[in-house]
């Protein structure tokens, strides 16, 4: 079992930077692929970015790719979320989520899920 927990959403204006953390319970973490996705109100919960239990690949959609960036610090239990340049369409809460299997953009492969932070970016 994995428990997961997001920190550092906040507001912040257009052009700005955010980094968010989420902090994993349990021994196994650095076995699981994690992900960043985020759901806007009225919308569905699209994918944001993945990275593998190594850290030596990531993924991301095409709508934050080269504003976004995905890291992991597995003494920690970490996987962080740095967002640069946001827009106000990044607005949304934000989960983490972890699976044992490789990274995917599918939500539907994770296993586990923390309770979302809040991201709002003010034009």
């Amino acid at each position: 079992q994995v428990q997961l927990v997001e920190s550092g959403g906040g507001l912040v204006q257009a052009g700005g930077s955010l980094r968010l953390s989420c902090a994993a319970s349990g021994r196994t973490f650095s076995t699981y692929a994690m992900g960043w996705s985020r759901q806007a109100p009225g919308k569905e919960r699209e994918f944001v970015a993945a990275i593998r239990w190594s850290g030596g690949n990531t993924y991301y959609a095409d709508s934050v790719k080269g504003r976004f960036t995905i890291s992991r610090d597995n003494a920690k239990n970490t996987v962080y979320l740095q967002m640069n340049s946001l827009k106000p369409e990044d607005t949304a809460v934000y989960y983490c989520a972890a699976t044992r299997y490789p990274p995917s953009q599918k939500l539907s492969s994770y296993d586990y899920w923390g309770q979302g932070t809040q991201v709002t970016v003010s034009s």
